[in-house]
Parts: C-alpha cells; structure tokens; sequence
C-alpha cells in the first residue's frame, strides 16, 4: 500500500539576518543498449563552449563532465546525505542484498559508498562518461552504457536499483520503469530521488511553499530550463511524480517522501543551516553546467546572453534576504514477490 505524508508541511523557520552567524562566509531511441568498455572512443570527449561533454550516445544528456561539474556532482552527494540524516536510501532492502544497480551514477559516489556498506552486494554504476575512479572496492564496477535504451541486463538480477538526479536525461518513464521492474528480483526495490527545478519560498504561519515571483530572475531561470528540455524531449519536471509512475508499472509499497532543500544559510536550525550553505556551493558550482547546453542548442542563446542572466541569477541566489528553497522527493516501491508481469 502507498504511505501518504502528513497534510502539515515541513517549516524552515528563518534566522535572524543581522546574527553574524560564521556560516554566512558561504555566501562570498531505439539501438539496442551496447555496454561499452572503457575504450579509448568513450573518452574522446566533445568541447563546447569552454565545457566538456560527453562523447558516447553524443547530445543525449545536456550536463558537462568536466572536473568542474563532477566537484558539483560530490557536493550534490553530501547534501543528499545531509538531507537524509547520512543514509544512502530509503527503501527497505535488507541487510545483505545480492546485485545492486546505479543508474547514472555520475562519479561513482554512492555506489562506492554503498559497495563500502553492503559488502555482500556487487555494485554496478552505469553512465554514458567513464568519470569514475579507477581505485574502488572490489565489489564495485562501472560500465558506460545508454540506461535509455534497451536493457541487455538479465531479468530478475538486481535486489535494488536506484537512479538520483535523471531528470533531463529519460525521454519516457513509464519505459524505463518498466526495463527496471523486469531486472529487479521478485521482492527487490526500485528508488529514485529527484529534486524540483522550481524554487519556493514560505508564505505564511504554515509553511505553504509558494513559487517565487514569476519576475525574479531564477524564476525565468528555472522556467526556461524546463522550457528547452521540453523542447528537447526529456523533461526536466518529474519530481513528484515519480511514485504515481511506479505504481502504473506495478510497484507495490510505494512510498514517496517529500524534503525541502534550502539554499544558503537563512534557516535557524543549525542542521537547515548547514545543508543551505552546502547547497549555496552546490548551485553556484553547478549553475553554468545546468543552463550552457540547453540554453545554447535549444533555445539559442548566445554565451554572452547566458553570462549576462546567470549574473542576476547569482545575485538572487547571494541575497541573504531571499528564504528560497527546492523540494526533494525520494519515491520507492517494490516488485511483488509473485508477479504475471515481465
């Protein structure tokens, strides 16, 4: 059965502005799948206007893998952590799980982290770079693979999957839900974590989250984002629908919990504080990989046009009066342990 959140939202009450608290210094389609090897045609990566790109499946994901972006990438990771008290997931997977499958693993974090934790399991970290490090633990590996396209994974394989921050990169859910349900072992887990591209701020006693004015510019920011992957075919706005996806797959159990991600140090919990400062690093790092691409093949921006708005952008993000905030979402569900569906 699926759990429902509590109607009363989570509220990050705001610091005083005037508390000199030390954190402030933060502020300053089709092809069947053909699992590659690390080769030397995998690396000849492509440049674009001063940033790195991949070069498997060429065009098909919009972030660069350049150092710089993969910094962003482990700063991501430990806000991921922070926001979920230091666990690697919610499901329920039990103790010694067997197969465990990353998708899109970026840098290889979590699924070092995790071979590190469950050393009955092997792990498996795919994505379209070979970004990751050649020293990991014996029971971890990586592959550079298309998880878009056809799976030539065996069914039945994998105790859990999980995929973090593929918005932008899925022409089709239900399609890929459906490649991982039939990969999972009957009783075995699915777990996707993805943030909003919209940011909110609070409004009010209750902590309504609103959108923020549709006049700033991280607003337009945000909205010309998901604009371009629209256009591009793989959306960018999928976090919170992902449970309702699941369950249409036949995912049973399906959970989906919603947190909210403050960026900078306005909260008055040292905890909130301590993610939005990281978050602040994290979005300040990430923000030129996040707009470069689409803003430039998409929509046809020039670089001097992005430099411009990514300058009011920063301003926004900076100003330690703004109480913004995006939403996470964390949606998990099982495969029944007795299943007509494959």
């Amino acid at each position: 059965m699926a759990e429902t959140q509590p109607d009363t939202p989570q509220i990050i009450e705001a610091d005083d502005p005037g508390s000199g608290s030390d954190s402030e210094s933060a502020y300053g389609s089709g092809a069947p799948s053909d699992t590659t090897s690390l080769a030397s045609e995998v690396r000849a990566y492509v440049y674009e206007n001063g940033r790195r790109y991949h070069a498997y499946s060429q065009g098909h994901y919009w972030a660069p893998n350049d150092s710089k972006q993969n910094e962003q990438l482990d700063i991501f990771h430990h806000i991921y952590s922070l926001v979920l008290d230091g666990k690697l997931h919610l499901a329920p997977i039990g103790d010694h799980p067997q197969k465990i499958l990353d998708l899109g693993t970026g840098t290889g974090i979590w699924a070092i982290d995790m071979a590190d934790t469950y050393a009955s399991a092997q792990i498996i970290g795919n994505d379209l770079s070979p970004i990751q490090p050649n020293w990991v633990p014996t029971n971890c590996q990586f592959e550079v693979d298309d998880f878009t396209k056809p799976w030539t994974y065996s069914r039945d394989a994998f105790d859990f999957i999980h995929a973090r921050g593929i918005y932008g990169s899925v022409g089709s859910w239900p399609i890929l839900l459906r490649e991982a349900y039939s990969r999972i072992k009957p009783g075995g887990w699915f777990e996707s974590v993805e943030t909003t591209v919209a940011y909110y701020h609070d409004n009010g006693p209750r902590g309504e989250g609103q959108l923020i004015p549709k006049d700033n510019p991280i607003y337009k920011w945000c909205r010309f984002g998901i604009e371009a992957a629209d256009r591009a075919g793989k959306s960018l706005d999928v976090a919170g629908n992902v449970d309702g996806w699941l369950k249409d797959v036949g995912f049973i159990n399906v959970t989906q919990k919603e947190y909210k991600v403050p960026t900078g140090t306005w909260p008055r919990d040292a905890h909130m504080k301590e993610i939005g400062k990281y978050n602040l690093l994290n979005m300040l790092e990430a923000m030129e990989g996040f707009t470069v691409a689409l803003f430039t093949r998409v929509l046809g921006w020039s670089m001097v046009e992005i430099q411009v708005f990514l300058a009011q952008v920063r301003a926004e993000l900076t100003n330690k009066k703004n109480n913004f905030y995006f939403k996470m979402y964390v949606a998990y569900g099982q495969k029944p342990e007795v299943t007509g569906q494959e």
